[in-house]
C-alpha cells in the first residue's frame, strides 16, 4: 500500500504533472510558466516522456510536434521572448543526436537570457548494457554523456538519476527559469529507465506554485550617485537594450526621456524601446547603428545604459565612445552587466531603476542618503541647443531611409532596402517582425521604423542562422492575432527550412519572405573589406580553376517552400512584391512570398556613419587586397580604447 499523501506516478508522469502547476505574477495576474512542450521521440524518451504527455493530454499539456532539434528550441525561445520571460515552453528529444543538436538553441536562449526547459532523454541510470544505441563511450570516465555537451551553454543543469532526485531538481529549474537575472536554457537530463520509474510522490509536490518576479530598484546611495554624474554631463546619451523590453519599461523610459531631454539610442535587442517617431528616439547604435547615434556616442560625455550587455557590435569594438572624459553608467539586473566599461553600477530592474533615477533629477530638496546636509536641486535637462543638433542629426537620417526606400521604377528588381521600405508602407504597429542573420539585421537596425515596443524580433545575440523560421511560429502562438513576418536570407532558409511543415501543420499563418541574393551575401561583404575576396561566399558552380565562380546554382526557393506545403507568391518585380506582400498579409495560411534582390548596397558607406567591427585580419600576405586591408585594420586598432 503507498503511503498516505502520496501518488504513484512514472518520473516522467510526475514531471509534467508538476510542471502544470507552475506559475509566474508580475505586475498582474499569474500565467503558467509552462504552457506547452515540443518534441522529436526516439528510444530515450518516447516510452518514458511520450507516454507521460500522452497520458496527461493537450488539454493539460499541449504538445507541438517538431521536424528538427534546434528549431524546436527556437521556437520556444521566440514564444518567451513575446511572452516577456513570463511564459516558457519545454523540449523534449531522445538521447543521441537528438539531445546534441540542442546545442545550439540552448546557447541562443542563454545568451540571450530567455527561458527555455530542455528535456533530454539520457543512457540508462541503471546500465544494464553499455553501450546501447547512441550512447558516447568515453573511456576515462563512466558517467559522461553525451547531454554533458549542454551543460557549458544551460543556465542550469542537472541529471535525475533516480526518481526521488527530480524533487530538488525540478524546483531549482523552475527558479532559473523565473529569475530574469539568472534565466536561459536549463536542462533535465531524464535517463531512459528512470522516465519509466514509478515512485509514491508527496501530493505537496503538485501544489500550485507562483514563482513571483520581482521588479528590484537599485540601491538610493548608487542612483544618488548616478543622478549626480547625469547632473554634471552636457551631452549624455542613453542607451537602451533588450532589458527594457523585457521589464516592460517602455513608458518608464519614454517618461524619463522626455523630462529629461537625453536622447536614446538603442541596441538590436533594444529597439522598438521607443518608437521610432519619438522625439527622443535617434535610432539604432554601434556597427549597424544609424549616423545620429553613433555621432552622438562619439561625442557624448555620460553614456547611461540601460538593460544593456555592451556587446562589440554596440560598442564598436571599443572605438565607438571616442570622447577622453567619457563615463559610464549601467542600469541591469545583473552585477555583472552592470559593472561593464567600469560604469557606475545600477543593479536593478530597468523600470523601477528608471523611476528612481528621474525621481533624483527632479526638482526638490534633500539630503544626501550618506554624508548629510541638505540643499536644493533644480530639475534636471539637457540644454536646448543639445536638443536642437539630436533633433537635427535624427531629421538628416531620416532622409537617408527616405533614400533607401525610394522607388524610381516599379518593374525593376528591388533592392533589400526597398523590400523594407515597400513593406513598411504596409504594416501596422500590430505586425512583428523577425530576423537573427545575414546582412538584414544590420539594415533593419539602421532602417526599419519601429512603431510598437514588441514589433522588432531581431535575434542578435547570438546571430543564429535558421532561427527566423521557427521563431515566427513561437511568436505566432504567443500573439495568435497578430501578423508575423520572417525575414530570412537564402543562405539562412536553406539552413532550416523544415519548420515550415510545423507551420502548415498547426495553420498558423506565419508569412515568410525569402530575399535571395544568391549566396552568403552579408559575409561576402565582409570578406571583401577583409582581403579574403569574397572567398567560398557566392551560390556557384565550381569553374575550371576550381573556384567557385562557375554559373550560378540552379536552385529554386519558392518551390521548395511550396513543396513543405507552404502557399507561395514570387515577385520579379518592385510591383509585384507590393501585390504579393498585401496578399501575404491578409492571407490566413502560411504564406511565402520569395524575391529576388538586386545585391547593390544602399546602406553603408560614410554617408551612414557606420562604426567599426573587429574582424582581425590577416597580419602577413602577399595579395594587394588582403595587405590594403591589413592596413585599414591597423588604423582602427589604434581608435580602440579601454574604459577604465
Amino acid at each position: 500500500m503507498p503511503p498516505p499523501n502520496t501518488r504513484r506516478l512514472t518520473t516522467a508522469q510526475a514531471l509534467l504533472t508538476f510542471l502544470t502547476h507552475q506559475f509566474t505574477e508580475h505586475h498582474g495576474p499569474r500565467r503558467r510558466l509552462l504552457t506547452a512542450t515540443w518534441g522529436i521521440f526516439g528510444h530515450g524518451n518516447v516510452a518514458g516522456l511520450g507516454q507521460a504527455l500522452t497520458e496527461l493530454g493537450p488539454d493539460r499539456m499541449p504538445f507541438h510536434q517538431g521536424r528538427n532539434e534546434q528549431a524546436m528550441v527556437h521556437a520556444a525561445t521566440a514564444y518567451a521572448r513575446h511572452s516577456n520571460r513570463l511564459s516558457a515552453h519545454a523540449v523534449t528529444t531522445s538521447i543521441g543526436p537528438g539531445a546534441t543538436n540542442l546545442v545550439t538553441g540552448a546557447a541562443l536562449a542563454t545568451v540571450n537570457r530567455l527561458p527555455v526547459l530542455l528535456l533530454p532523454g539520457d543512457t540508462f541510470a541503471t546500465r544494464p548494457a553499455d553501450p546501447v544505441l547512441q550512447q558516447l563511450e568515453v573511456p576515462h570516465s563512466g558517467d559522461v554523456t553525451v547531454n554533458d555537451c549542454l551543460r557549458p551553454v544551460s543556465a542550469y543543469f542537472d541529471r535525475v538519476t533516480r526518481p526521488e532526485a527530480l524533487i530538488p531538481a525540478a524546483l531549482a529549474a523552475m527558479r532559473v527559469l523565473a529569475d530574469p537575472a539568472a534565466t536561459g536554457s536549463v536542462t533535465l537530463c531524464l535517463p531512459q529507465d528512470v522516465q519509466t520509474e514509478a515512485y509514491d510522490w508527496p501530493q505537496e509536490f503538485f501544489r500550485d506554485r507562483v514563482w513571483r518576479v520581482r521588479a528590484q530598484a537599485p540601491d538610493p546611495h548608487d542612483t544618488f550617485h548616478a543622478a549626480k554624474a547625469v547632473r554634471a554631463a552636457r551631452r549624455p546619451l542613453l542607451v537602451a537594450g533588450g532589458g527594457v523590453r523585457h521589464s516592460r519599461a517602455q513608458h518608464d523610459l519614454a517618461r524619463f526621456a522626455t523630462r529629461t531631454g537625453i536622447p536614446v539610442a538603442s541596441t538590436q535587442a533594444g529597439k522598438g524601446s521607443l518608437p521610432y517617431d519619438h522625439p527622443a528616439d535617434v535610432g539604432g547604435i554601434g556597427h549597424t547603428g544609424t549616423a545620429a547615434a553613433n555621432h552622438l556616442a562619439r561625442t557624448a560625455d555620460l553614456v547611461i545604459g540601460v538593460g544593456t550587455r555592451w556587446t562589440d557590435f554596440t560598442t564598436a569594438s571599443r572605438t565607438l565612445f571616442q570622447n577622453p572624459e567619457v563615463r559610464f553608467v549601467n542600469l541591469n539586473i545583473t552585477d555583472f552587466d552592470a559593472h561593464k566599461l567600469s560604469g557606475l553600477a545600477l543593479v536593478g530592474d530597468a523600470g523601477a531603476g528608471l523611476r528612481r533615477l528621474g525621481e533624483e533629477l527632479r526638482g526638490k530638496t534633500r539630503v544626501e542618503p550618506v554624508d548629510g546636509g541638505t540643499e536644493y536641486v533644480p530639475h534636471y535637462r539637457t540644454d536646448e541647443a543639445y536638443r536642437t543638433e539630436c533633433r537635427t542629426a535624427k531629421g538628416g537620417w531620416e532622409r537617408h531611409v527616405d533614400a533607401a526606400y525610394a522607388v524610381h521604377d516599379d518593374k525593376a528588381a528591388p533592392t533589400q532596402a526597398q523590400v523594407l521600405g515597400v513593406l513598411d508602407t504596409l504594416v501596422t504597429p500590430d505586425d512583428i517582425l523577425i530576423n537573427a542573420a545575414g546582412s538584414l539585421p544590420g539594415d533593419l537596425h539602421k532602417l526599419w521604423r519601429t512603431r510598437s515596443h514588441d514589433q522588432y524580433h531581431v535575434e542578435y545575440g547570438y546571430s543564429c542562422m535558421g532561427y527566423e523560421i521557427p521563431a515566427a511560429i513561437g511568436v505566432q502562438l504567443a500573439a495568435p492575432d497578430r501578423p508575423v513576418w520572417a525575414l530570412v536570407g537564402d543562405g539562412t532558409y536553406l539552413m532550416n527550412p523544415t519548420e515550415i511543415v510545423t507551420a502548415v501543420q498547426e495553420r498558423l499563418p506565419i508569412k515568410v519572405v525569402i530575399l535571395d541574393n544568391r549566396g552568403y551575401a552579408s559575409i561576402g561583404g565582409l570578406s571583401e573589406t577583409v582581403g579574403a575576396e569574397r572567398f567560398g561566399t557566392d551560390f556557384r558552380f565550381r569553374a575550371p580553376d576550381g573556384t567557385y565562380t562557375g554559373d550560378p546554382l540552379p536552385l529554386d526557393l519558392a518551390a521548395n517552400a511550396a513543396s513543405l506545403g507552404m502557399r507561395t507568391l514570387r515577385a520579379e518585380t518592385i510591383a509585384d512584391l507590393r501585390e504579393a506582400l498585401q496578399e501575404a498579409r491578409a492571407s490566413t495560411v502560411p504564406t511565402c512570398v520569395y524575391v529576388r534582390t538586386e545585391t547593390g548596397d544602399t546602406v553603408s558607406g560614410p554617408a551612414t556613419g557606420a562604426a567599426w567591427w573587429d574582424v582581425p585580419v590577416a597580419e602577413t600576405a602577399t595579395r594587394p587586397s588582403a595587405v590594403l586591408a591589413r592596413e585599414q585594420y591597423d588604423r582602427h586598432v589604434a581608435a580602440r580604447r579601454h574604459h577604465l
